[in-house]
């Protein structure tokens, strides 16, 4: 099958609407605008330099073996609720969660039996306890009622002021918090009242690592956080702690050493791209066109071969026309000096913001086992899902680069659509989007807790929930990841998560 004769319609369009464009640049001799981006820092030779070592069979017998040995010492000997709830976490902190998928199930199927069916056996006593309970379970998919910390509260509906010294406790409620849905006032009071008294909390006099943990939770929650870029922290956290387990520690490093590989490979794949012919492009267009072209078919064609498909191709290129459409609307805002409502911002600005487009090529990337139909199902059915992961994307955005955008003159923001919509300043407008921030989280929370028993649907859903995580990373503290490559620290996370390996 001649895979690429889906789009030869689509492409002919395209073709026609880009050389009116540049016939009528021709004409008017206009000076394309630039957002003044500094060049790209990560080079073609740098890419194509990354290699590891950590990726032969060696490595992986040893691995295997290691895996093998936490299964066989680890969980028997880990008896207590509370030892086997920290071992659950720290699985999860170091990044190995999906190595041992059964044996968490088990032993939170066995925690949550006791606690439901055993009334007199209570974990609740304790606060950092209760919390790292909640987190947990919350986490992995199970139900826990916000009732579960009634008994910390005072009359009031306030935490009991005896909690608020408590500086691990209030740590563990924090993180806890994020996990909340709608509609649960208990735990939204639990977050403000935890997040004053870690930022009240005497830094200097606490533990290294509580103090680091404690400052990290503070810029930006674990549960909006991509975990995949804290692993190297907590192993170097975990490895300091007095009742270390150097077995776990050993395959901690060794996996994100391995993982680390894998992602210098596919770095080194990406950067394989094929420009190939496309002269009836302007020269702006002719590399960026053809390299998603060849990329969009190649991908299609290697999932219709996979899985016996041949509608995959329309799909993707369906959510590429639609994007395109959206910032074509965009453009068209900027050309005519329109600034839109916040409603009609955002309908078009989620769309822009891509997260349906990775959505499509991650479900066909992914769910292996569905057919072509499901996809269409899933986006209708999770429309709420889609919409408020993609209204994050937009709004993290937004805050991050707002002002630089003001500055040049560009398109509004939602920022600056809700200015001029109710009048208002730029501080009380960006108050009203970290709200629409914190409500969609509680959606999504909420969705994602339904959907975890859907087991060919769950790495899916990781990978969906993990592109907002990104968002935020990327925009955190306001900044624009995108735009200045090297502000903040994120290009020595980058070059600690994909150039340094770690010692083993």
């Amino acid at each position: 099958m001649d895979f690429r004769t889906h789009l030869q319609a689509d492409e002919q369009q395209i073709l026609e609407c880009q050389m009116q464009s540049q016939a009528s640049y021709d004409l008017t001799q206009h000076e394309r605008r630039s957002a003044n981006y500094k060049p790209n820092i990560w080079k073609h030779g740098f890419l194509e330099s990354l290699d590891s070592k950590y990726q032969g069979d060696d490595y992986k017998r040893q691995f295997e073996k290691l895996i093998e040995d936490v299964k066989n010492m680890t969980f028997v000997e880990t008896e207590n609720s509370i030892a086997q709830l920290e071992l659950v976490d720290s699985i999860t902190k170091l990044g190995l969660t999906n190595h041992f998928e059964k044996e968490i199930k088990e032993t939170l199927d066995t925690i949550a039996s006791v606690e439901n069916n055993n009334p007199c056996i209570s974990i609740t006593d304790d606060l950092y306890t209760t919390a790292l309970y909640f987190k947990i379970l919350r986490q992995q998919g199970y139900k826990v009622s916000q009732d579960l910390f009634g008994g910390f509260m005072d009359e009031e509906g306030t935490l009991k002021k005896i909690h608020l010294s408590d500086v691990k406790g209030m740590l563990e409620l924090f993180e806890a918090s994020n996990l909340a849905l709608e509609g649960e006032d208990i735990l939204d009071e639990i977050k403000a009242s935890s997040m004053v008294a870690l930022r009240d909390s005497n830094i200097c006099n606490l533990d290294n690592n509580l103090a680091r943990h404690v400052v990290h939770a503070l810029e930006l929650s674990s549960h909006r956080r991509v975990r995949w870029f804290n692993v190297k922290g907590h192993i170097d956290a975990y490895e300091k702690e007095n009742h270390v387990n150097t077995i776990l520690i050993e395959l901690a490093k060794l996996n994100f050493n391995m993982v680390q590989a894998k992602l210098q490979k596919d770095l080194r794949e990406a950067s394989m791209w094929d420009v190939g012919e496309t002269e009836q492009l302007p020269e702006c267009m002719k590399i960026c066109f053809q390299v998603l072209y060849n990329t969009t078919c190649e991908i299609a064609h290697e999932i219709e071969e996979e899985n016996g498909w041949n509608q995959v191709l329309p799909q993707l290129s369906k959510v590429w026309a639609d994007f395109c459409k959206a910032l074509l609307v965009e453009a068209e805002w900027y050309s005519r000096a329109y600034t839109p409502s916040l409603e009609e911002y955002l309908s078009i600005g989620c769309i822009s913001s891509s997260v349906s487009l990775i959505l499509v090529h991650t479900f066909f990337s992914t769910t292996h086992h569905q057919g072509i139909q499901e996809i269409a199902d899933f986006l209708h059915k999770n429309e709420d899902l889609v919409y408020n992961m993609s209204l994050i994307v937009r709004l993290t955005n937004d805050l991050g680069t707002s002002a630089a955008e003001q500055e040049r003159g560009d398109a509004p923001s939602a920022i600056l659509c809700y200015m001029r919509e109710v009048n208002v300043c730029e501080d009380i407008a960006e108050k009203n989007i970290k709200d629409m921030i914190e409500s969609a989280w509680k959606k999504i929370n909420g969705k994602c807790l339904r959907t975890p028993q859907v087991p060919s649907l769950s790495p899916f859903i990781n990978i969906t929930t993990n592109i907002v995580r990104v968002a935020h990373s990327l925009y955190q503290n306001n900044g624009d990841g995108f735009g200045d490559q090297e502000q903040g620290t994120r290009i020595l996370l980058i070059q600690s998560l994909l150039v340094q390996p770690l010692l083993l």
